[in-house]
């Protein structure tokens, strides 16, 4: 399979508005489902999208205003089939 690419905006306002927890859930996810070899997970600056707050970029596609609920469901939407 090949690797999944995950970016997670690391920016002032995306990381007090929820990717500080964002990131801290998708690494558990990554460890608990033995994925470390499908996931390529980096952080960028900020993605310019601010108050669409906080961002994720999964292989080109942005996703915004990701709560904690939503991104177990893409988590396990783009995981488990």
């Amino acid at each position: 399979m090949a690797a999944v690419e995950i970016v997670i905006c690391m920016g002032s306002s995306c990381f007090a508005r929820g990717n500080e927890e964002n990131l801290r859930i998708i690494e558990s996810f990554i460890a608990e489902n033995h994925l470390e070899n499908e996931v390529a997970l980096s952080g960028s600056c900020c993605t310019g999208k601010c108050a669409e707050g906080p961002n994720l970029i999964v292989d080109g596609v942005a996703y915004h205003h990701m709560e904690k609920e939503a991104l177990i469901d893409l988590l396990n939407a783009k995981f488990r089939k």
